[in-house]
């Protein structure tokens, strides 16, 4: 495997350093470095060329219980609601994307732009963005919970013998 890196003089966030990648295809993965996923990157890949987007997100839905009680204020600060720490159901990007080359002419020279942004101006321009639902495994090893979680399943594994 030949790798070829790229260096930033200066932090360009999540997306900014794709304009530093020399001849990239006209459709073509990113991944960051956090994530832990067996994700079939063949069938998201097929996925996103079938769908004519300039973008394919791949999302996994991620509970999250809040260690807090929650309150709801109204628009004087008087309490009108509480939960008791509640756990809330989200869909949440995975960290794993295809792109179009389109993307590209985007993102701006010599600054920070992040996926964030590029999702937001993506939607301001009423491009197409793709979505590819993912229940298998997945875990953005950055986060602490996570970190531990995937210390425990690679111990499992071997165990069973599978790593």
């Amino acid at each position: 495997l030949e790798i070829e890196y790229s260096l930033e003089n200066d932090p360009l966030s999540t997306v900014g350093p794709l304009r530093l990648v020399n001849e990239l295809p006209d459709d073509f993965l990113v991944i960051n470095g956090d994530v832990l996923t067996d994700i079939d990157l063949h069938a998201l890949y097929d996925h996103h060329r079938n769908s004519g987007a300039i973008a394919t997100v791949a999302a996994a839905r991620r509970t999250e219980q809040i260690d807090f009680g929650v309150v709801e204020l109204d628009e004087d600060g008087r309490i009108v609601g509480f939960r008791e720490k509640p756990t809330y159901d989200f869909t949440v990007s995975m960290g794993v994307y295809v792109f179009s080359k389109r993307v590209l002419s985007m993102i701006p020279a010599d600054r920070q732009y992040g996926f964030d942004e590029l999702m937001r101006d993506l939607l301001d321009r009423d491009e197409r963005i793709e979505s590819f639902v993912y229940s298998g495994y997945w875990l953005d090893v950055g986060r602490l919970s996570d970190f531990e979680q995937a210390q425990r399943d690679v111990d499992i594994l071997r165990e069973l013998g599978l790593s």
